[in-house]
């Protein structure tokens, strides 16, 4: 009788090779944190901590809206020029009332996701297109209210907002944290979440099911521009200026990063909040790892272009599979 030979081995490889894809941002992520332990002068430091977690804590937020965007398989480029126009509006009510300002910049949040919205869900304009048209004319309109010049805030409260830290940690990034807790809940626990994920997997079928899928588009994009305006906030208050020219400059394409590398599929169905994080992490920490050795931001931009070529990869093979 003939002995059958076990597939075991390929098996066994098959597993591992889909953990590493499934994991591969923690695994990164531990890998950098290990060699800064190793190769970088006081990066233990809970000064280094505090600085990474400042600086990347508006990243998270932004890519945490963006997550939920691209779940339903669409894209938005505006969150940068929503971030430029929620400075903008800190800049022109702050003088009235820091509450009030910081206000305004959520209404100009919410007002900016009704029109991405709207224009995806209600007249059916490919995300990528609908949202080109705030990127280019939302710091224009920003520009327009700040006299297209840098307004220096002297407020008490936006500062303890940006600067100040609670239990050791910045208050931001006890922010993040919090949105990040929020957005997993709301994919994971609720109704919206669910039918979020259906609506990325196969729109056509979540409408023939009955699902509000005009609804869950436009909710989303509010709810992307309301994370990308708080965002605009921090930064604003954290440097106690608004420069609508720069302000959120090209986060985009960070944030879209960090939820590729996270492990959300751009064809949508999914939500990685975790991965998300730990991407923007990744990403953060990277750039800086780079910096601090000597490298050109040019160089580390190029590094960081072939983690994104990567993970991309990782995605179109796990896709095939």
């Amino acid at each position: 009788m003939t002995a059958v030979t076990s597939p075991a081995p390929a098996v066994t490889s098959e597993k591992t090779w889909r953990f590493i894809r499934e994991n591969g941002v923690y695994l990164a992520l531990a890998a950098v944190v290990l060699f800064n332990l190793i190769a970088t002068p006081n990066f233990a430091s809970l000064r280094n901590a505090q600085l990474q977690l400042v600086q990347v804590a508006p990243v998270v937020i932004v890519a945490l809206g963006m997550a939920i965007v691209i779940g339903t398989a669409g894209i938005d480029l505006s969150v940068g020029a929503v971030m430029a126009l929620a400075a903008a509006m800190v800049a022109v009510f702050v003088e009235q009332s820091p509450w009030l300002a910081i206000g305004m910049a959520l209404v100009a949040g919410v007002l900016a996701g009704i029109l991405n919205g709207s224009l995806v869900a209600f007249l059916g304009i490919q995300p990528i297109i609908a949202t080109l048209g705030l990127f280019v004319a939302g710091r224009g309109v920003a520009l327009a209210f700040t006299s297209g010049r840098l307004v220096e805030i002297f407020d008490p409260t936006l500062a303890a907002l940006g600067q100040n830290r609670l239990w050791g940690v910045p208050v931001a990034a006890l922010l993040a944290g919090l949105l990040a807790l929020v957005t997993s809940l709301m994919v994971r626990r609720t109704q919206f979440g669910r039918n979020l994920i259906a609506v990325g997997g196969n729109p056509r079928a979540a409408l023939g099911a009955g699902l509000p899928v005009r609804r869950v588009l436009l909710i989303v994009y509010v709810i992307c521009a309301v994370f990308a305006a708080i965002a605009g906030t921090l930064v604003t208050s954290r440097s106690a200026a608004a420069d609508p020219s720069f302000v959120g400059l090209l986060i985009e394409l960070s944030a879209i990063t960090a939820v590729v590398v996270g492990g959300t599929p751009l064809s949508g169905g999914k939500v990685r909040v975790l991965g998300t994080v730990a991407g923007a992490f990744l990403m953060q920490l990277v750039f800086s790892t780079l910096i601090r050795h000597d490298l050109s931001d040019a160089d580390a931009r190029m590094v960081q272009a072939a983690i994104i070529i990567g993970a991309v990869y990782f995605q179109r093979d796990r896709g095939a599979k």
